[in-house]
């Protein structure tokens, strides 16, 4: 058996995906996205889509991402607003140059900037 399965709120269901992953990016890292102006911090990672089938057929067929790849989920940031974003690992790019996100909810997950990315609060790792 190469798949292992895990509860997914956001879909409201158990989802599958294969043992291994491999995910370009880490909590705390800074990402853009490559074709929508935001980036954000990762605070989260899916090994494969695990969102609502509503959310996923919401996306255009012709931009639509594979569902097996990792999903990040982000602190996100434009010019405007802040919100939290879900993003294919194929739409994203590291961005750690371009200096620290301004996000409220960032001093909730993670302590401080360092690097070029941010440290997970202690008591929050698995």
């Amino acid at each position: 058996m190469n798949r292992a399965s895990f509860f997914s709120p956001q879909a409201g269901r158990v989802i599958e995906a294969p043992l291994r992953t491999r995910a370009r990016f880490a909590i705390g890292d800074i990402v853009r996205h490559k074709d929508h102006d935001f980036r954000g911090v990762v605070f989260d990672i899916d090994p494969v889509f695990a969102n609502s089938e509503e959310w996923y057929e919401s996306i255009p067929l012709e931009i639509r991402p594979e569902r097996e790849q990792p999903f990040y989920h982000l602190l996100a940031e434009t010019d405007d607003s802040s919100y939290v974003a879900y993003v294919s690992q194929q739409n994203l790019m590291a961005d750690c140059e371009a200096g620290p996100v301004d996000h409220p909810s960032l001093s909730q997950i993670f302590e401080d900037y360092r690097n070029g990315r941010y440290q997970l609060r202690r008591g929050l790792a698995h």
